[in-house]
């Protein structure tokens, strides 16, 4: 496996198997009731899109991964190890994460990717994406969780910074 498509297939389908099992334990763990519908919907739309992804890999005889691997596995693990507050509050600020991730990957297969099958895929799943970034940020808002904006993370209106001014961040010669 080695074209850039390929990777990125098997790539979104580890991704998409952790979302719903974060979803799943969502829906066990999670004191809020928001939290618990955000796994719901991150078992079924993630659920669905690996579906669609299972049957363009075996198309392009790329084998996947039945289990969770590498840094996924960890993630799950280091999930289902919290409980209460914590896991919620994790749980947020993992799904912030990882959607911002999704979405930037996802943007550039469907513009730059070689195999149109998987580059129409990644362009018709991108909105899900999208839609599931901006409902967590408003459950991470609710709850007060403040991993809402990750290092770098650009939120629409943020052309100003507040008290951490351009002046503030001048590197000392």
């Amino acid at each position: 496996m080695g074209s850039a498509d390929n990777i990125f297939i098997a790539k979104a389908a580890n991704g998409n198997m952790l979302e719903v099992k974060l979803g799943e334990l969502a829906q066990q763990k999670a004191t809020a009731d928001d939290v618990k519908k955000f796994g719901q919907q991150m078992t079924e739309d993630h659920g669905k899109a690996n579906m669609e992804l299972k049957q363009i890999a075996q198309t392009k005889n790329v084998t996947l991964s039945s289990d969770l691997m590498g840094e996924e596995k960890k993630t799950y693990e280091k999930m289902a190890a919290l409980s209460g507050m914590d896991f919620d509050k994790q749980f947020i600020a993992g799904m912030i994460k990882d959607h911002k991730e999704d979405i930037a990957d996802f943007e550039k297969e469907a513009k730059e990717g070689k195999d149109a099958e998987t580059k129409a895929w990644a362009a018709k799943t991108l909105p899900t994406l999208q839609s599931h970034y901006q409902m967590i940020q408003q459950i991470a808002q609710s709850h007060g969780v403040d991993m809402a904006r990750t290092a770098g993370d650009k939120q629409p209106g943020d052309k100003q910074s507040g008290t951490n001014s351009q002046q503030d961040r001048t590197p000392q010669k």
